[in-house]
């Protein structure tokens, strides 16, 4: 396998990225790669924010891997800022070879250089080999997740 590189996504990326979140039992139910309009437009808006890192890992010119950083300021903790890690998606053909590591390593590293003090994520409870593979990076379940979909 070749070098590995982790980049900022471009829009060239879109349908690589978008494939990968399609690419599970979740992502098939949500996602619509046959549209990328609605993609593209996130991307443009996330591009604008100084605040959102949408990255790709890259291997022998293909997109192997994807995450998104958020860096969110806050007034917890005593006015601690804190990153939030979203939308790991890794490659069928990549998954085990320790890419999902490197890309976290990535996020964990930019939320340092970021000036963070907190690293967060969630993941669907039906997601139990992911669970282990956070815990394995030395994440715990430390909260209960709510959402609404409106």
């Amino acid at each position: 396998m070749g070098d590995l590189e982790i980049r900022p996504t471009t829009e060239d990326d879109i349908p690589a990225v978008v494939a990968m979140l399609a690419d599970d039992p979740l992502g098939a139910q949500r996602e619509s790669p046959d549209d990328l309009s609605p993609y593209l437009a996130a991307f443009a808006r996330l591009s604008a924010d100084p605040h959102q890192h949408l990255v790709v890992a890259v291997r022998d010119e293909q997109v192997v891997g994807t995450l998104q950083l958020t860096i969110v300021p806050g007034l917890s903790r005593r006015g601690a800022t804190r990153s939030i890690i979203e939308g790991v998606r890794i490659h069928a053909a990549e998954r085990g070879s320790g890419l999902g590591t490197q890309l976290i390593g990535w996020a964990i590293d930019e939320s340092r250089r970021q000036g963070c003090h907190l690293v967060q994520l969630t993941s669907d409870a039906s997601r139990t080999d992911a669970h282990r593979f956070y815990e394995r990076l030395g994440f715990s379940a430390s909260h209960t997740g709510f959402k609404l979909q409106l």
